[in-house]
């Protein structure tokens, strides 16, 4: 299935500053009997956003209307636990096209990747300064920059840049999953086949 293409993103943020979010807090288990993509955003964590009675629990930011924006800045290790792609789905279906923390387990940085979610990895001090920031102004802005792979905070201007895989980066900035992918290239492989005959 093909994504968005990845343009530059400026927005406020909606800040979870908790160390070692699981995917299964991200979206728990019960919730991963469909097969497409689609309505995983409205179980975006469950389990923090509503109570047993399915009321919203006022205290979880996604329910505090002050903070709002399509990046979601995550505490460190976000993304432990399960292999599910269904966190990623769950993150980008609520509208969230930024993640940014100072460390993502690895299984969910692909996933995110391959489902046009741009995991953003920062340093341990730039990720407090977001948080502060955040904190300090809740319409403070971030700006994420793929092609020159830097993201900034725009009230201080302070800046970081960030790593990602160049395969993924181009994918991301076409909208291309691993299918698109190829079938764009078709002309070089069909060209590489016949060479090799």
């Amino acid at each position: 299935m093909s994504n968005d293409k990845f343009i530059t993103i400026q927005s406020s943020a909606v800040p979870l500053p908790i160390e070692n979010v699981d995917t299964d807090q991200i979206i728990p288990a019960r919730f991963l009997k469909a097969t497409t993509r689609d309505g995983f955003g409205e179980n975006l964590f469950r389990d923090w956003r509503f109570d047993k009675s399915d009321q919203p629990k006022s205290e979880f930011v996604l329910n505090n209307s002050v903070y709002s924006g399509t990046i979601l800045v995550g505490g460190k290790n976000f993304g432990s636990g399960s292999s599910r792609e269904h966190a990623a789905w769950a993150i980008h279906d609520y509208g969230f096209k930024v993640v940014v923390s100072s460390f993502f387990a690895d299984i969910f940085k692909n996933n995110a990747l391959n489902n046009g979610l741009l995991p953003v990895q920062v340093s341990d001090s730039f990720l407090s300064k977001i948080f502060k920031a955040i904190e300090s102004d809740p319409a403070t802005t971030l700006k994420v920059d793929l092609a020159k792979q830097v993201i900034t905070l725009e009230l201080s201007g302070e800046s970081e840049s960030f790593q990602i895989n160049p395969y993924k980066k181009e994918c991301l900035i076409k909208g291309y999953d691993d299918i698109d992918y190829l079938l764009n290239i078709k002309d070089k492989i069909a060209s590489f086949e016949q060479a090799r005959t």
